[in-house]
């Protein structure tokens, strides 16, 4: 399998700035870009999968930009923990797309969970006018209103710092979290996992997660009340939106209802919905059919 380019982005911040890392796939002249955004505790190697049928089916005139976003894969830790929320990714995604934009015609993005937010973010917000305006929007299982028990899930493994002592080991580790993702075999699972663990200094053959564990910092403190206001504001994000949006749920997700899905069919942007059978949070847009989903809509 080809590797993709790895480069970096420079991002502002309260203190000296940060770099962020993100990957490139396909000729750095392609006028056609499509950023892909991982979720919460994920990184920019998500999509290797995706990005390879993009660019064989686009006959290698598309190029697929995957970030890690900060405190994830390559890019920097940040020093303040509170500083990893929205508004800080979406302002990092805003220094990207305009180290972007020269040459750029057409511009798509594919957010997974986390991922989906910051687009929303990104693309809600009329004071801050992007580089360049985003034609259509992949929300990869997620909306404005998140259920309270997924962030409850997801808050019983987060940041918690685990050495393993063989990839295989993280992996098995990985999946016991992630049986939602839906069937994978056991190849599939662990070439995902392989970006998700990072070696451990001294210690040979030992891997540990990828991720600054403060991530969960200000994960953990939401509360009910803030998850309210959150939504809150989302949904006016949500309502901002201009580009064509193709909304995709696992089936069994507890992360984005069926209610909400339907809602944000009816409103905003008026996203069409694809449903996965025996997928919950989140898709990993590695099945054909999830990619053919992605990839019929990026390149209609």
């Amino acid at each position: 399998m080809p590797e993709p380019r790895l480069n970096h982005v420079v991002c502002p911040d309260a203190g000296a700035g940060h770099r962020m890392a993100y990957w490139e796939w396909g000729a750095p002249e392609a006028t056609h870009v499509v950023v892909c955004v991982h979720g919460l505790s994920r990184q920019g190697r998500d999509f290797d999968v995706l990005a390879q049928a993009l660019l064989k089916r686009s006959g290698g005139t598309v190029r697929v930009v995957c970030p890690d976003v900060a405190g994830r894969g390559h890019s920097d830790w940040l020093a303040d923990p509170m500083a990893y929320q929205l508004p800080t990714y979406a302002a990092d995604m805003l220094a990207l797309l305009a180290q972007l934009q020269r040459g750029v015609a057409t511009l798509d993005w594919v957010g997974t969970s986390m991922g989906g937010l910051i687009g929303m973010a990104v693309l809600g917000q009329k004071q801050f006018p992007l580089p360049l305006a985003v034609r259509r929007l992949v929300l990869n299982d997620v909306g404005p209103a998140i259920q309270w028990e997924a962030i409850q899930r997801i808050g019983q493994y987060l940041g918690r710092v685990v050495q393993f002592d063989s990839l295989q080991q993280a992996a098995d580790a990985m999946w016991a979290v992630s049986t939602t993702f839906g069937p994978h075999t056991p190849a599939q699972w662990l070439e995902l996992s392989r970006h998700m663990v990072k070696p451990v200094a001294g210690a040979t053959g030992a891997v540990t997660l990828h991720y600054d564990p403060a991530i969960a910092v200000p994960f953990g403190a939401m509360t009910t009340e803030s998850a309210a206001q959150g939504e809150a504001m989302l949904w006016q994000l949500y309502d901002g939106i201009a580009a064509q949006t193709l909304l995709l749920r696992g089936a069994d997700s507890d992360l984005l209802s069926v209610a909400t899905a339907r809602q944000m069919g009816a409103r905003g942007p008026q996203a069409r919905l694809v449903e996965f059978a025996g997928v919950g949070h989140a898709p990993t847009l590695i099945a054909p059919d999830q990619v053919d989903a992605v990839a019929s809509f990026l390149l209609a």
